[in-house]
């Protein structure tokens, strides 16, 4: 993975990103609450913030946050989605390099993010921004593939024309990942159930915003969209197909005396 080219893969997605994505389930509060101890007067990194998806929970908690983020548009985005919250404050800035002051963070939170990261320069500055005692927070939306036939023809649409599809989805972190990064026993994990409903606008839109599927001067994307509407058709009830997803969280905290990933 491309680290450097992974912070710009959605400049000329964010509109779709912005309407299309799924969010994250208010449950995700309440499981902090009891499992981390998150209260509202304590202060959020949201690293690699995008458009403020994830922020957004925090902020109705009452947290005060701040959204890193590197790419300008995604960035932008998310400083207008969120411009009636004055606990929100949008930095540019990076995993390896937040910009944030030492020790001045309760949380660091990453949402659908982690797999873009450098996780021993990340590693080192999560490290540095944290309060003593402060916990990492990893999150990311997982589609439930095989559950369904709409899941498994979604799949196979992706294998069969996104640009580098294989690519991403391998990056994205597993367990052995988490490891790495927290420490052996310094993590836990926990899922919870999240779901899209779609018209067939809607379903294009989330396609679209998605970093591996091609644009429209790809030859790929005409036949894409059409096998998207054969998808949609068959699949369809009442003009509406459901996306299903796992919200998939490891949260712990960060050995100091462990300096690498």
């Amino acid at each position: 993975m491309n680290f450097t080219d992974a912070k710009q893969r959605f400049s000329d997605r964010v509109a779709d990103y912005v309407r299309y994505r799924p969010g994250y389930p208010l449950a995700l509060i309440d499981l902090l609450r009891a499992e981390c101890g998150l209260r509202p007067d304590q202060v959020i990194a949201d690293v690699g913030s995008g458009t403020g998806l994830l922020s957004r929970l925090f902020l109705d908690n009452g947290n005060r946050v701040f959204g890193v983020e590197p790419n300008e548009e995604m960035r932008q985005a998310g400083e207008e989605y969120l411009a009636a919250y004055d606990q929100f404050s949008s930095v540019s800035g990076s995993s390896e390099a937040t910009a944030l002051p030492e020790a001045s963070v309760d949380f660091i939170t990453a949402a659908q993010a982690f797999h873009w990261f450098e996780p021993v320069a990340t590693r080192l500055e999560f490290l540095r921004i944290l309060k003593p005692h402060g916990w990492v927070i990893v999150i990311w939306n997982d589609r439930r593939i095989s559950e369904t036939a709409f899941g498994r023809a979604y799949e196979d649409l992706l294998v069969r024309y996104g640009t580098d599809y294989a690519r991403v989805k391998e990056a994205y972190p597993e367990t052995q990942d988490m490891k790495d990064f927290f420490g052996e026993e310094n993590f836990q994990r926990r899922e919870l159930p999240n779901f899209q409903d779609f018209d067939f606008d809607g379903l294009a839109g989330r396609l679209r915003s998605s970093s591996y599927a091609p644009k429209e001067n790809h030859a790929n994307y005409a036949p894409m969209m059409a096998a998207l509407r054969e998808l949609f058709d068959a699949n369809q009830k009442i003009g509406r197909v459901r996306m299903d997803y796992t919200t998939q969280m490891y949260f712990g905290q960060l050995d100091a005396n462990r300096k690498s990933a």
